[in-house]
């Protein structure tokens, strides 16, 4: 059984204006998502800046999360890193917090091959006792994890269920499933393509548009599943404006500001992430008032 079906949130990380995090804030945010239908969360991945995060924070937010979500749906912790016992160490914490899954990134920067791709995700998997989620973004990683791959690692290693596809190569997602015959659990990891990869077979999305839209996000999924399928795509399609804006810069610098132009007070960015441009912070708000969000 899928760890999660429907709309996951990739869901930020709040921080105050001196750059802690706002637990204060986060709690709200999970509770806006429980209430908007958000089937499940997933927490200190890219749209969370766990990147700039120290681990002892790292940790601390992921524990925060399971806490304020206390079991009403799946909390899934980004423990992924280009090394290899790094992610194994924070994984375990993580499974320790009582995360109900992991999401794992591909190695950034060693740019390793197959077979070292397969050995740093078989050592994690078999070092916890939940669920993983591999995370293939080759944009960010500089490395794309093949669809063999992933059919191996599903195939051979019993807790390793499925993939976050942020490829946006759907021809290469296609040969995955195929490969795949049942056995790997894909989510969209790409807002502009969660009905095509429903298409494919997929199980839902993990989504950066979700901290914004949490109600229309499931939806998406919801009508698509109840066999709604021209419902489920006229919300994709009346969201691609909002969703090319919420990507006109690096994420998550655009759904950060989005957030704050809602009053929900999602603070500030870490560096080397800056504040948006005012050309596409205008592009944004326009975006937001034409999707019905102002």
């Amino acid at each position: 059984m899928a760890i999660f079906t429907g709309a996951g949130v990739a869901i930020i990380t709040p921080f105050h204006e001196d750059g802690s995090v706002n637990y204060e804030r986060f709690a709200e945010h999970i509770e806006a998502q429980i209430a908007g239908g958000t089937d499940a969360i997933i927490v200190c991945g890219t749209t969370g800046e766990a990147s700039t995060l120290t681990h002892e924070e790292h940790l601390d937010v992921i524990r925060f999360c399971v806490e304020k979500t206390a079991g009403r749906i799946p909390v899934i912790a980004g423990t992924g890193s280009n090394c290899t016992e790094t992610a194994v160490y924070l994984s375990q914490e993580a499974e320790r917090a009582g995360a109900d899954g992991v999401l794992l990134v591909t190695p950034y920067y060693n740019k390793a091959t197959q077979k070292g791709l397969y050995l740093h995700f078989k050592t994690i998997a078999d070092s916890i006792h939940i669920p993983v989620i591999l995370y293939n973004i080759p944009g960010r990683t500089g490395v794309t994890m093949q669809p063999e791959t992933i059919v191996k690692l599903c195939r051979e290693v019993p807790n390793i269920v499925g993939v976050k596809d942020a490829t946006g190569n759907i021809s290469m997602t296609a040969k995955l499933m195929s490969l795949a015959d049942g056995c790997v659990d894909l989510y969209s990891g790409d807002d502009n393509q969660v009905v095509p990869l429903l298409a494919l077979g997929g199980k839902g999305v993990i989504s950066v548009l979700s901290n914004i839209a949490p109600r229309q996000t499931h939806d998406m999924c919801a009508k698509f599943f109840e066999g709604d399928i021209e419902g489920s795509r006229k919300i994709q399609l009346d969201a691609i404006p909002l969703i090319e804006a919420l990507f006109c810069e690096v994420n998550p610098i655009p759904v950060k500001k989005a957030m704050n132009l809602m009053g929900m007070e999602a603070g500030t960015l870490r560096m080397p992430l800056t504040e948006m441009e005012d050309a596409n912070a205008a592009r944004l708000e326009q975006a937001m008032k034409d999707f019905g969000l102002l």
